[in-house]
Formats: C-alpha cells, sequence, structure tokens
C-alpha cells in the first residue's frame, strides 16, 4: 500500500472537503486530529473492560483522525498559511497521535503487547527517516510501503474487521479472540496489522536510509 503517491488524484476532492474549513486555523485542525487520535486510542483500550463492538468507534476515530490530519495542510495552503512553524508542529503532534493509537491499541487485549510495541518502533523509524532526509538537505521522504495514510487505512480496517467479525454473523468465525491459526498459535486482525507494520515499517525505513545516503556527496 502507497496511497501517498495518490494525493494528487485526490486533491480536488480535497479542495472540496477543506473549503468548509477554510476559516479555522491550521493549528486547530491539527490539534483536532491530534484529540480524535487520542479518542481512538483510549476507545481501544476501553475494549478491553468492554466489547469488540467498540472497535467501530475506533476505526471511525482514526479515519477522522487522518482527515483532519491531511485538512490542515490543505488549509494552510489554501489560505496563505502555510509555514516551518506549522509544518514541524503538524509533523510533532502526528507522532504524538501515533503513540496513542498504538498504545491504546496494545492495552485493548486484542494485540501481542510485543508485537504492538515492535510496530510502534518501526513506525516512528520510518517518520524519522523522512524527517531526517529533509534535515540534511534531501527533502522530506515520503516514499516507502508503509507512509502514514497507509497505516491509518490498515489501523481503520483491522478495528473494523474486529468489530464485524465480533457480531453473529454466519461467516464470522467461531473463536473472536483467535482468527487466525499458525502453528498452534492463535492471532487477531489486529496482530496481522501489527505484524504488518513490523516488517513494512522496516522496509521503508531501510529504504529511505538507502535512498537519502546515495543521493548525499561522499565529501
Amino acid at each position: 500500500m502507497v496511497l501517498e503517491g495518490y494525493r494528487e488524484r485526490f486533491r480536488p476532492y480535497l479542495d472540496r472537503l477543506a473549503r468548509p474549513f477554510l476559516r479555522w486555523h491550521p493549528n486547530r485542525l491539527s490539534a483536532t486530529a491530534l484529540a480524535l487520535a487520542v479518542v481512538a486510542g483510549a476507545l481501544a483500550a476501553l475494549v478491553r473492560w468492554s466489547s469488540p463492538l467498540l472497535f467501530l468507534a475506533v476505526s471511525a476515530a482514526v479515519l477522522l483522525s487522518g482527515l483532519f490530519d491531511v485538512l490542515d495542510g490543505q488549509v494552510a495552503r489554501a489560505t496563505g498559511r502555510a509555514s516551518p512553524r506549522g509544518d514541524f508542529l503538524d509533523h510533532v503532534l502526528d507522532r504524538y497521535a501515533d503513540v496513542v493509537i498504538v498504545l491504546g491499541i496494545a492495552a485493548s487485549g486484542y494485540a501481542n503487547p510485543l508485537v504492538a510495541l515492535l510496530a510502534l518502533v518501526s513506525l516512528l523509524l520510518t517518520s524519522y527517516m523522512g524527517t531526517q532526509a529533509q534535515a540534511v538537505g534531501q527533502g522530506r521522504a515520503y516514499g516507502g510501503l508503509l507512509t502514514r495514510a497507509d497505516r491509518l487505512v490498515v489501523i481503520a480496517a483491522a478495528a473494523f474487521l474486529e468489530f464485524d467479525w465480533s457480531l453473529p454473523w454466519p461467516w464470522a468465525p467461531t473463536e473472536p479472540w483467535a482468527r487466525f491459526h499458525l502453528g498452534g498459535l492463535g492471532f487477531t486482525v489486529i496482530d496481522v496489522a501489527m505484524v504488518y507494520f513490523v516488517i513494512a515499517g522496516q522496509a521503508t525505513a531501510i529504504a529511505r536510509a538507502r535512498r537519502t545516503l546515495r543521493a548525499l556527496p561522499e565529501r
């Protein structure tokens, strides 16, 4: 998944979505995205003591958080408020959003905590490699298998499947805590998403690092 490459195709639709928010300050949109990420993380954590039906709200909150995260840049450019200060704040809040969402999922009981921790490290590394490329004058690196848009969509989809399969549908798995089996071990959909983050995240981080290294002069 590389959704970042389709940003230009969706830009006309994003411009329309941004119109009702043109009076908002871009930083307010960034803060709203973080607030929705906190809601998503808190709801995911509450699943442990409540019901997997909450995963529907988690999925919706994650998608809304991602939408507001996109809109802040759209509004900033449309209103002439784009600035290095705003860009920096946006990236800072994005990292906190990533952390609270994954920590909430790790606490949900539907994810192996160790795998969730490794997934979080991989996500932070991908972002770090992108900003580090910019720090050495090579421009922000957005490429790779796992951009931020990709991981938000994966998390939202995994949360929705956990909700959907918790309902008494004919196709729903009979073991709610083990959707998949491998070598006698049971895995949830969330587990599979976290494992994907570990693999794709490391691949993305390494690819960005290599691309930046090749672009830098030896002397």
